[in-house]
């Protein structure tokens, strides 16, 4: 079976980072969520928070927005940035794992017939994390305890912080701006 990093990955992009964008265009009421996000990126860059707590400051627009309905405006518009190059190999039994939240990528795998998806729950109304940020070990804690797979055959990914999760694969590959090339782990 093959695992997928999403962000960067099989998507153009930064999903989270578009969705925020987009919903502030459709909405930009969403304004005043701005100095929240700020201050946690302060407290971020001060070294006062984790990744964690800065993604949920980030993430506090939600509580503006009906975002079961903006995901689906979403996906849309945003379904194109998909890269063709995973959308001809891809499989039914693909898992798909990313630090982005699960209410955002399960509509559009679901659409391709992707069933399994990992990603960090978040609180869709109030953008607060109901688990870690699934990012390097965590993708391969959350593998083993939600899949009970110890080894991977394919893994895909743009980032070198998927190392754990490369270094439990047979084969894994980089993709970087859309091209895939074979990742030297060791």
């Amino acid at each position: 079976m093959n695992v997928y990093d999403f962000d960067g990955t099989i998507y153009r992009g930064d999903s989270s980072v578009d969705f925020y964008l987009f919903s502030l265009k459709a909405n930009p009421s969403l304004v005043r969520f701005i100095p929240k996000q700020l201050y946690g990126g302060i407290l971020y860059t001060l070294k006062k928070i984790d990744k964690t707590r800065f993604k949920e400051f980030f993430f506090c627009f939600l509580q503006g927005i009906d975002a079961n309905l903006m995901v689906k405006r979403f996906w849309i518009v945003k379904k194109r940035k998909i890269n063709k190059w995973y959308l001809k190999q891809k499989k039914s039994d693909d898992i798909i794992i990313s630090a982005s939240p699960e209410f955002l990528l399960r509509p559009i795998c679901s659409s391709m017939g992707i069933e399994r998806v990992i990603a960090t729950k978040v609180d869709i109304k109030t953008g607060h994390f109901r688990s870690l940020n699934c990012k390097g070990i965590e993708k391969v804690n959350r593998l083993k305890k939600e899949c009970h797979i110890d080894e991977v055959d394919e893994f895909y990914s743009d980032s070198l912080s998927d190392y754990p999760i490369a270094h439990i694969s047979k084969r894994a590959y980089r993709v970087i701006n859309g091209t895939v090339t074979k990742w030297n782990i060791d």
